[in-house]
């Protein structure tokens, strides 16, 4: 595993990420436990989990699992907090008093006496960028976050946070977690080149479309009547479209060319991307975490490389993941700020 700095910091961090969304319930335990073990033998370590994953239970498990095995001063471990965590006006959001009492409420349930990398996990519209950074701020004096960063950002506030931290000496950002894949190439067209000039890391989410690059779905097949992606999606998504499952059947035959599965040269794709720091994986089970693992080590040929680029042309998409995550949520907020 190969281990690159956190953005214009002097942490290091894996190429893999691990990411633990599919943490679902209590009973998920064992199952983790082993998931995370064979992902710090393998040498990873960045783990990612986020408050409103099933409404804390995956920072219960990470933070029980982590007690139990020894190993939290071994990983650079994120979460994040924004999104709403209950039904109250103050369940959500950026403002001081939620982000104060998430990252308290963050701290209790990993148990652990920092968080190494806090995301904004969404853009909170309504509350001023002075009062967020400023709570930033005062959660880092206290020693309670070390690093900041966003998350589904877009390039224009990511720009005016750092302006507004270098001048009045507020914690800069040194993240951005946006989706990224062979569908969605949208972060090529500024986000990727913001990154590199100004010290922000790009740990991307989403490198097999939740599943669309599993192989999972196909052309003119019957697709499962279950699953994240059939909860997710309605025949008018913008994301399951017909120009995806094209694009899936010609990538097929280029994953069995390098003797690889579909999901092994999706994941193998991302670490080949410039200015790209860190790629967050989602297993489910221990055999989807080998398979992820088996991607790092697979070299990918010119050929194939540029037959992507024919597919889904550089900074082009087939599936709307960035901009509806980034660009949409800051148009819908123009009728009605609330709807972050």
């Amino acid at each position: 595993m190969d281990y690159v700095q956190l953005g214009r910091s002097g942490c290091r961090i894996s190429r893999f990420c691990l990411g633990t969304m599919n943490i679902r319930s209590l009973e998920d335990e064992e199952t983790w436990e082993q998931i995370i073990g064979e992902s710090l033998d393998a040498g990873i370590n960045f783990i990612d989990t986020a408050n409103v994953y099933s409404r804390g239970i995956s920072e219960t498990v990470v933070g029980n699992i982590l007690a139990r095995n020894g190993s939290r001063d071994d990983v650079v471990l994120a979460t994040k907090a924004v999104a709403p965590m209950g039904d109250g006006p103050n369940d959500r959001g950026a403002s001081r008093y939620h982000l104060t009492r998430a990252v308290e409420a963050s701290l209790e349930r990993l148990q652990t006496d920092r968080i190494d990398l806090f995301y904004l996990h969404i853009v909170d519209i309504t509350t001023p960028l002075d009062e967020i950074l400023g709570t930033l701020d005062t959660l880092v004096q206290q020693g309670k976050i070390l690093y900041v960063g966003t998350s589904k950002w877009p390039a224009s506030l990511i720009m005016e946070g750092l302006g507004l931290a270098e001048a009045h000496g507020l914690p800069r950002f040194v993240a951005e977690q946006p989706p990224y894949n062979i569908l969605d190439r949208g972060v090529e067209n500024e986000l990727l080149w913001l990154g590199q000039r100004y010290g922000i890391a790009v740990c991307c989410w989403g490198p097999l479309a939740y599943g669309l690059l599993s192989g999972k779905y196909r052309k003119d097949e019957s697709m499962p009547d279950e699953g994240r992606w059939v909860r997710a999606n309605t025949e008018d998504s913008d994301r399951f479209t017909e120009e995806a499952l094209d694009v899936v059947e010609e990538l097929i035959p280029l994953a069995e060319d390098h003797g690889i599965s579909l999901a092994e040269f999706a994941h193998a794709w991302m670490l080949t991307r410039p200015a790209l720091a860190s790629v967050l994986i989602g297993p489910r089970t221990i055999e989807h975490l080998h398979s992820t693992l088996k991607s790092y080590d697979v070299e990918l040929d010119e050929e194939a490389l540029a037959r992507v680029d024919e597919l889904v042309p550089p900074g082009q998409f087939v599936s709307n993941f960035y901009d509806g995550n980034v660009y949409r949520r800051m148009r819908n907020s123009l009728e009605d700020p609330s709807t972050y």
